[in-house]
């Protein structure tokens, strides 16, 4: 429900002044830089359309903290906003700091440079139909002096209020003040012979300048005190388009700020302490690394498991209470579902769903994953620390972390967390814990399917189950050719571990193949920067000769050694030392396929028919879209 109507500048003005008309504290500070201010004075001073501004009416089921308009005094702590500017923010606030506060203007160039500005109309300009009043609107430095020649020369002088008559300049601070100003004027040029002459321009001046700006009416469209949480939020993010889109942590820490409690210091800390923001992200953490596996955890997937813990907890209640079928609430991380989870919710499981994240730190990285660029999908990571937060210590035991193994991985080798997954998580959330109980299997293990030509279109970090192939090869024991060092967390970091190619880019494209076929996953496998460099362009039979010739206890012509690190990444050594990549593209294919199985304990769905190693050029969406 909404009402539309005009409503006078100066009564907005007004109101924001007195703490009538607030902002609610999810808006974000006052940006408009000199440039935008002129424009606007100049579209207002002519009594053009600025657009319209957006109101809620307060004392309904919404209930935001409010905050002053940039530049208005401190209300009276009994005053409460009759209502909050949604929409409109930085137009009114800019006409609030140059019409009513009558002091400098804190605020930036273009380029983003803090400068402090004082706005004048050149009245002279302002009155000519042939300039644009654009240019009639100057802003100058805070001591009113426009100077040149590195501060030698002064250009234009309006610091006293004489100078600024003399100067026919009007300091934009002063058109609601307008009667001082010209008392100012008449005073200064009273005894002067021409002065009807000079009378008569600057009432010309306040006929078709200053009554546009003092009778100004502004579109102000007003949703009612009755407004949902969800409307409002969704009418913010229309009418805010140009803008970064309105997330539900900024409208919950609103709604929490009214009732005293401080969510943003809770996620991002202070300076002095660091909040739950910093500690996912330096959670298990090396030195040599720049942030921990959590870095990617945003606050909306911090609220996201709390509201998993809270609506299972009205879903339990209801069914206690004798509720069934569609009168059980849902388990939901929705947007609605966040707008309504209350303060006290938030309270009792926050550090629960802090210590279930910390607990899928540890998971990931026991499975190889050591980095968020490398995590296969950051939305499965909410479920997961829900679910270990709830299981507690009993995750320790083998039986219960196959399972949850088991079910990590027909996620991301079924690809089932890419899109849509909010009705995933929360059915995952409450399947994983039952099948852990000894319940059925979960959607996810059920319904994954994993094709063998899926690994032939793997070729980026945009597929998760590409990540998921270099995790789990890392997870199995695969070793670095040179150093024979397994991909502990330590070594993945102070060696700079990455996935490179098996047959180098370089050689493939001197054998005319196509990179669609060599930039597989099948070609690429886990290794050291360093070997990396070794290994370089050269065909796999040179390279391997060459990092073999490093092992001063191994004979060059023995190959022991290197063949049992080749096959911990699934590498027939015979094949690679021929540079055979044909039939090594096959026989490595069909061994990730046995990897795939044993994490997913799913049969991998064969090849259709025999594929020609040309055909490889297939592409996946994901990439093709990318």
């Amino acid at each position: 429900m909404f009402t539309a109507g005009s409503v006078k500048l100066t009564k907005l003005l007004d109101d924001s002044h007195t703490g009538q008309l607030q902002l609610p504290e999810f808006q974000r500070s006052w940006v408009w830089d000199e440039e935008r201010i002129k424009s606007l004075i100049a579209s207002v001073s002519r009594g053009f359309p600025v657009g319209a501004v957006m109101t809620l009416a307060t004392g309904g089921t919404v209930e935001f903290k409010p905050r002053m308009i940039e530049g208005a005094n401190p209300p009276d702590p009994k005053i409460k906003p009759d209502v909050l500017l949604l929409d409109g923010q930085q137009r009114l606030t800019s006409l609030y700091q140059v019409l009513l506060r009558n002091e400098v203007i804190h605020t930036v160039t273009p380029r983003r440079q803090k400068v402090a500005r004082w706005f004048y109309i050149d009245i002279e300009k302002a009155l000519d139909s042939t300039i644009d009043r654009d240019e009639a609107v100057i802003s100058v430095p805070e001591d009113k002096r426009v100077t040149s020649d590195f501060g030698r020369t002064v250009d234009l002088d309006l610091s006293t209020r004489d100078l600024e008559i003399d100067n026919m300049m009007f300091p934009v601070s002063m058109i609601l003040n307008w009667h001082d100003w010209q008392r100012a004027y008449i005073d200064r040029f009273m005894s002067q012979a021409d002065f009807e002459e000079r009378f008569t321009r600057i009432s010309e001046f306040h006929d078709f300048i200053i009554q546009n700006v003092t009778g100004y009416l502004v579109p102000v469209i007003e949703l009612d005190k009755t407004t949902s949480k969800e409307a409002v939020c969704v009418v913010f993010e229309k009418v805010n388009t140009g803008g970064k889109a309105l997330d539900a942590f900024e409208l919950i820490t609103a709604m929490y700020a009214a009732d005293g409690y401080e969510l943003r210091k809770d996620w991002y800390g202070t300076t002095s302490t660091p909040g739950r923001q910093r500690r996912l992200k330096d959670h298990l953490r090396l030195p040599s690394a720049q942030e921990g596996v959590l870095a990617g955890v945003g606050n909306t997937d911090f609220l996201q498991v709390v509201s998993l813990f809270h609506t299972r907890d009205m879903r339990v209640l209801a069914e206690a209470s004798g509720k069934t079928g569609k009168e059980l609430p849902q388990v939901s991380i929705n947007r609605q579902a966040l707008l309504n989870l209350p303060l006290e919710a938030y309270k009792k499981y926050q550090d629960k769903a802090e210590l279930g994240f910390n607990e899928a730190a540890k998971f990931l990285i026991n499975h190889g994953i050591f980095r968020v660029q490398d995590l296969p999908y950051q939305s499965q990571v909410v479920p997961l620390a829900a679910i270990l937060a709830e299981i507690g210590s009993r995750a320790e035991l083998p039986k219960t972390m196959a399972k949850l193994t088991e079910w990590y991985w027909n996620g991301v080798f079924g690809e089932l967390y890419g899109s849509s997954t909010e009705t995933r998580v929360a059915k995952d959330f409450i399947d994983v814990l039952k099948w852990v109980d000894g319940g059925e299997v979960p959607a996810t293990v059920h319904d994954a399917t994993v094709r063998a030509d899926r690994l032939r279109s793997m070729r980026m970090r945009l597929s998760a189950a590409y990540k998921g192939v270099n995790a789990l090869l890392m997870h199995v024991g695969a070793r670095d050719f040179r150093t024979n060092q397994t991909f502990t967390n330590t070594v993945f970091f102070d060696e700079n571990v990455d996935i490179h190619h098996i047959f180098p880019k370089d050689w493939c494209k001197s054998q005319g193949i196509d990179s669609k076929v060599y930039d597989s996953i099948i070609n690429k496998t886990p290794l050291t920067s360093r070997t990396n460099r070794i290994i370089g362009g050269s065909a796999p039979s040179a390279y391997l000769a060459e990092l073999e010739s490093d092992e001063v206890d191994t004979p060059a012509d023995q190959h022991e050694g290197m063949d049992i690190r080749l096959r911990t990444h699934l590498i027939d050594p015979k094949l690679l030392r021929a540079d055979d990549f044909e039939n090594f593209m096959r026989a490595r294919q069909a061994e990730l396929v046995k990897l795939i199985e044993g994490a997913t304990g799913k049969t991998v769905i064969p090849e259709s028919a025999d594929i020609e190693v040309e055909s490889y050029a297939e592409d996946d969406d994901e990439e093709a879209v990318a």
